[in-house]
């Protein structure tokens, strides 16, 4: 666990993960709420749902990130 927690705060991981999370997020909120947007009926539960809408795309970029960097790394040890 240690591990796959510094990995995934390493700079490039965020980077990549918050990328997207806010083009996935955004396009998810507009497909999902473009209605309550539009006409104006935005509540503060709605707004936790977007947030939570643009977090679950970054936690599958993390995951996905941390996993592949994982695997590539311990494949580069077996090598050695």
């Amino acid at each position: 666990m240690k591990e796959w927690l510094k990995i995934a705060c390493e700079p490039a991981v965020v980077i990549r993960a918050l990328k997207y999370a806010l083009v996935v997020g955004l396009l998810l909120i507009a497909i999902n709420y473009w209605d309550v947007i539009l006409e104006g009926k935005v509540t503060g539960e709605s707004l936790v749902k977007m947030g939570l809408t643009v977090v679950v795309p970054y936690l599958v970029s993390t995951s996905s990130s941390v996993g592949a960097l994982r695997q590539s790394r311990r494949q580069e040890s077996d090598e050695s």
